[in-house]
């Protein structure tokens, strides 16, 4: 953090957020559509263990910046106030995986 600059409030998190992982392009990739990030790396030890990295900077980074509960609210994400105020995540859930044909003509 700045030195000089006001250190971010507290938020609370609660709910499970899924996290997708698919093999493409011989990388392992993370996703989580309830924040919209993503990450990748060679094994899926190594993709879990940067989407942690990637999903704690998230937070720093929009806490520091005060845009946390805007981007939450944008994502679809609920704030409760009973008992104590907390952001709840949007349900996440697999629907269909489909293979679309594409023809570019460039």
């Amino acid at each position: 953090m700045v030195q000089g600059r006001k250190k971010p409030a507290r938020v609370c998190i609660k709910g499970d957020i899924k996290v997708i992982f698919l093999e493409e392009c011989r990388k392992i990739v993370a996703f989580a559509p309830a924040l919209d990030l993503t990450t990748s790396a060679g094994t899926l030890e190594e993709a879990r263990r940067r989407f942690e990295e990637v999903l704690e900077i998230f937070f720093e980074e929009t806490l520091e910046k005060g845009t946390l509960e805007e981007v939450l609210a944008e994502c679809g994400w609920r704030k409760v106030s009973r008992p104590e105020v907390h952001w709840v995540p949007p349900k996440t859930r697999f629907v269909a995986q489909e293979d679309i044909r594409v023809t570019i003509l460039v």
